[in-house]
């Protein structure tokens, strides 16, 4: 038959590995080298490398799609990102190392300015995540408490009051509290908070402000101004200090990227920083430490965040854990070149 060419061309193509022909190389059986081929801990170090040398001389790639379906486990965590977050990345990048370490792999769903949580999150349940890490969520807490219904949900970086959830994140109002201390050291009296917007997070640091200031009996020099998450909220609140709001002697931001937003706006006005006004932010993000920054800033520990977040998963998953715990790191204060005494 005239057809009959296309099955002669594919009689003639290579076959594909198998994982049979991984173990028979090797001399295991097929379930030792899925153990190593899936990163699952047990193997010894000699058996795994013998084992990824066979796959990686036969050209041996797995199949995820038939396997997930042969085992009913997807061994996914999906984690929710802010894509304008660069401390989110961090903890991406932690989280992945983490992750493979108990053989699962992370499937990522993006928070965009037209992208909003709900959607994000139900494309990690439409790709099949056994849990849900989902970073910094601004959702009420009894709709969090419904999704946990669906997966387990691991909230990462915000507070969660009174509710049956996973919760790993740093004291923030403590973080805030040693950044004034700090200042308050050097001498500072006049020191202005550029707020993070509605949410929990920002509350939360907004009052550890407030209440370190109160603290250090400075009152009545509390200011708070508009802000978000972003660098042009940052350049926003010093362009209203520049143009008449007064300039303090130091800035505190509600993260580093607020934080650069007030440096760029005080360079163009030829501020002095730390010469005449001290600046500082929060998160110890990748950019914060750039030479060209070099930002005073707290330290959320990102990767014991991230150790502690696939933990939680893994525990819920694996080992039948039921009742909620919370995690609360404790910041550090990372004093680099913004923050001096008053001039």
């Amino acid at each position: 038959m005239e057809d009959g060419g296309s099955g002669r061309h594919q009689e003639g193509a290579p076959k594909r590995p198998r994982l049979e022909d991984v173990a028979a190389r090797v001399g295991l059986s097929t379930a030792s080298v899925s153990l190593v081929l899936r990163g699952v801990p047990g193997p010894s170090e000699r058996t795994r490398q013998r084992v990824l040398k066979a796959a990686a001389d036969l050209g041996y790639q797995a199949d995820r799609t038939a396997s997930t379906l042969a085992s009913r486990r997807s061994r996914l965590l999906g984690v929710m990102v802010d894509i304008h977050s660069p401390f989110h990345a961090e903890l991406v990048e932690h989280l992945h190392t983490a992750a493979e370490e108990v053989g699962y792999d992370l499937v990522l769903s993006t928070l965009t300015r037209t992208r909003d949580e709900r959607t994000a999150v139900d494309t990690l349940l439409a790709f099949r995540s056994e849990a849900l890490i989902l970073l910094g969520p601004t959702a009420p807490a009894d709709a969090l408490a419904v999704l946990d219904n669906k997966a387990p949900v691991i909230v990462v970086g915000r507070r969660i009051a009174d509710t049956a959830l996973d919760v790993v994140r740093t004291a923030d109002d403590d973080g805030v509290r040693q950044t004034i201390d700090h200042l308050v050291g050097l001498g500072h009296r006049e020191i202005v908070h550029v707020d993070g917007g509605k949410g929990v997070i920002a509350t939360d640091r907004r009052r550890g402000y407030r209440t370190a200031m109160r603290r250090h009996g400075l009152g009545d020099h509390i200011r708070v101004l508009a802000g978000d998450t972003t660098e042009a909220a940052g350049e926003r609140a010093a362009r209203h200090l520049l143009d008449g709001g007064g300039l303090p002697t130091a800035v505190v931001a509600y993260n580093d990227q607020c934080a650069i937003g007030v440096l760029a706006a005080l360079a163009r006005a030829g501020v002095a920083v730390p010469g005449e006004v001290s600046v500082a932010g929060y998160d110890d993000d990748t950019l914060s430490r750039l030479s060209c920054f070099n930002l005073t800033t707290v330290s959320q520990s990102a990767r014991e965040q991230a150790r502690h977040a696939v933990t939680a998963a893994v525990e819920r998953l694996d080992q039948d854990r039921t009742e909620p715990r919370e995690v609360v790191l404790t910041p550090r204060l990372v004093v680099r070149g913004t923050t001096a005494g008053p001039g």
